[in-house]
């Protein structure tokens, strides 16, 4: 405060900039040194990178901004006198107030004289009152709500380089008289408009108490915690000291969108705890959602049922090694034991080993019960007795899906689960990590309906025009579009809502492999880009993939490249799928590593990739009592490649080629694939590789197995 006072009283500016000038000191000290952060600035330590202070001004001087020649006549001036009041927050630009007009405007063609004050005594009637601010109470609301999608959607004059607003108001500060005098008292009519705050989960304890069902919530998961013996109350050791634990709230819903439990976990606040003192190892793996795809496939070929189940509170089921200390939880304190803490002996959900621990125990059980671990994906367990009766098990965190050619194997394994763990019995499979699952008698289908409809509600997208495919053929983004910057955090939160969806939507898998290219700095050609994909899926969002039954459990791939696709650094993308006659299960659209010097180099490094894929689902077919008798075909419409992976034929053009990938020709002659030519036209990579048109995008995305569901 004082560091703003002196600043106003510096330039006699009046206290209505006190909004402006604290604004203005944080921007200050964010790039000045802190003790809190040493040898590195508060945005440095942000950012990554050094911030510039050759920008930076005296608060309160003169500053003539420039007037572009489309905004003046010929004898008018050529800049006009204002107050720097700040630096803007969307730009390398600076604020500046108009006295005469009472307008903020934001340029960086100015020119400033920091020795000059405003002189408040002027002839000016308008500048004698510098502020005079309606606000509409009204639609605060409404416009806090949309200014997140409204930053990116605005239109700006990109033909200047100062821009003016008439809705830019001067920062101000209102008393509370005021606040009080412009606010109205809410009768009883207006009470229906706080039911749109009815599905908000609280955040606090507070909040939560409040609500019978949210302590019941909360009551269920003190039970469990000690049903399992989790911890012990005892005194605090001196050489030790207590992580605190906090309260989170969820309501689940199902796959339709009703609410299918409320569920309140106790979190401890493992971002305190410290590597080698009270935690070391943390990695737990998880079932890749490609495996996942491979089990339904195999299920809906050979007419298995899938079930699924979900262990209750996982987390607290891991024993652990280290000596971990938490505070009593609010609401549960002990009453004349409130100095003494927990001792933990299996884990809390926010541990940093808790995942582990818990992957630690399941994993024992299962290789106690009679399962093998498969060396593939250590997620994956399967069980066999002599009789040749099977069972699958995947697990992913605390979701178990299985399967097998024996009901009685699968009965056994939910009793074993149930004597050893607090378990949900879920039955068939019907919503698994956000994926909708329909078992049909001779197909399962899988989509992602109610999360496209969550995604383009997110995005105000409900309502668009939709569009026939995900991307214009005739598109090239770059990292160096001429356009306006938009903003980067919601630019990355559309790319990685739509990365999820392509877990069942091949069909746009290139289009958010290119928009994630430009994460760093996108520009309004890219976010363009990336509401034409949201508008396809509108169009398309009852779509899905169908496994279904065929005569042979064998399976092909196919693989593509284009070359030097990519506008900024000319790399080739590859792409190949793998399928049993049905729907696809494994897909990839991957920007190759190195600059391939012709078209045949870039196919040679995308064979690679499909072949290393093609024995890795081999081994796994392998264990999931699949066993492909012959080589895996490989489809490719280059010729030339074809020939390089069988020979090291083409030497002038093949030389140079990094050795890892000649590991094809290996595959080749081992008999694990065999490299078969086919037509660009039935080339189903193709959709993988680039944009296409419509004739030929349905074509491949129906060979894909998506359809509507």
């Amino acid at each position: 405060m004082e560091m703003a006072r002196s600043m106003l009283k510096a330039k006699i500016l009046p206290n209505e900039f006190l909004g402006d000038v604290v604004a203005c000191i944080v921007y200050i000290l964010n790039r000045g040194p802190t003790k809190s952060v040493p040898d590195m600035t508060p945005y440095e330590a942000w950012c990554g990178e050094k911030p510039s202070v050759s920008h930076l001004r005296v608060f309160g001087s003169i500053a003539y901004s420039h007037i572009p020649n489309q905004l003046r006549g010929k004898l008018d001036d050529k800049s006009e006198k204002c107050i720097m009041v700040g630096y803007s927050e969307n730009s390398k630009a600076y604020r500046l107030y108009k006295p005469v007009s009472r307008k903020i405007i934001i340029s960086r063609d100015v020119i400033f004289s920091e020795d000059e004050s405003w002189n408040w005594n002027d002839d000016v009637d308008e500048a004698k009152s510098p502020f005079h601010v309606n606000i509409d109470e009204n639609k605060v609301a409404q416009e806090l709500e949309q200014a997140e999608i409204q930053a990116v959607e605005s239109s700006s004059s990109s033909t200047s380089s100062s821009t003016s607003d008439d809705e830019i108001s001067p920062r101000r500060m209102r008393s509370i008289q005021e606040i009080y005098n412009t606010t109205n008292r809410i009768n009883d009519d207006h009470f229906a408009n706080f039911a749109l705050f009815a599905g908000v989960d609280p955040v606090t304890f507070d909040e939560a108490i409040q609500d019978e069902k949210w302590k019941i919530a909360m009551d269920q998961e003190i039970d469990a915690i000690r049903r399992n013996e989790t911890w012990e109350l005892m005194e605090l050791p001196t050489n030790k000291q207590a992580l605190g634990v906090k309260w989170v709230y969820r309501t689940k819903l199902k796959s339709d969108g009703n609410v299918e439990k409320y569920k309140a976990r106790l979190v401890v606040k493992g971002y305190k705890q410290e590597y080698g003192v009270d935690y070391e190892e943390i990695f737990a793996p998880v079932t890749r959602i490609e495996t996942i795809r491979l089990i339904l496939s195999l299920a809906a070929q050979n007419g298995w049922k899938v079930y699924q189940m979900d262990v209750k509170s996982a987390f607290l089921n891991g024993h652990l090694k280290e000596e971990i200390f938490v505070a009593q939880p609010l609401g549960y304190v002990q009453r004349g034991e409130e100095e003494k803490v927990y001792k933990l002996k299996k884990a809390l959900y926010g541990l940093k080993q808790a995942p582990r621990a818990w992957y630690s125990r399941i994993d024992s059980f299962f290789l106690k019960t009679g399962f093998r671990r498969c060396p593939y994906e250590h997620a994956l367990y399967v069980k066999e007795d002599k009789y040749g009766k099977f069972l699958i098990v995947s697990l992913y965190v605390d979701d178990l899906l299985f399967t097998g050619n024996d009901k009685f194997l699968c009965d056994d394994f939910k009793n074993s689960m149930k004597n050893e763990f607090e378990m949900s019995d879920m039955g068939l499979i019907h919503y698994f990590l956000g994926i909708e699952v329909n078992q049909n008698e001779g197909e399962i289908v899988i989509s992602q309906q109610k999360y496209a409809h969550d995604l383009l509600k997110k995005f105000r997208m409900e309502n668009a025009s939709p569009c026939n495919t995900p991307m214009d053929a005739n598109l090239k983004l770059c990292k160096d579009d001429i356009g306006e910057a938009v903003d980067p955090s919601l630019y990355r939160s559309l790319v990685g809502s739509l990365m999820y969806l392509t877990a069942t939507r091949p069909d746009i898998l290139f289009a958010v492999s290119m928009l994630s290219r430009f994460m760093t700095n996108p520009k309004r050609s890219h976010w363009e880009a990336g509401k034409r994909v949201l508008r396809y899926i509108l169009g398309t969002i009852n779509f899905g993939i169908y496994y279904k039954k065929v005569s042979e459990s064998v399976m092909f791939g196919f693989c593509d490249s284009d070359w030097g696709g990519n506008v900024d650094d000319h790399k080739s993308t590859s792409g190949y799928v793998f399928s049993m006659g049905s729907g696809v299960f494994s897909w990839t659209s991957k920007k190759q590593s190195v600059v391939a010097l012709s078209t045949t180099e870039a196919e040679y490094i995308s064979l690679a990739a499909a072949g290393c894929q093609a024995l890795w689902l081999r081994w796994m077919l392998k264990e999931l009592k699949c066993i492909q008798k012959c080589e895996t075909v490989l489809f490719c419409d280059n010729g030339s490649a074809i020939a390089l992976s069988k020979n090291p034929v083409f030497h002038g053009r093949s030389k140079h080629i990094r050795i890892k990938y000649h590991f094809i020709r290996d595959l080749v002659k081992d008999g694990e694939v065999i490299v078969k030519y086919c037509k660009t036209q039935d080339q189903v990579a193709d959709i993988f590789t680039k944009a296409l048109k419509f004739d030929l995008f349905v074509k491949f995305r129906g060979k894909l197995g998506v359809a509507q569901v």
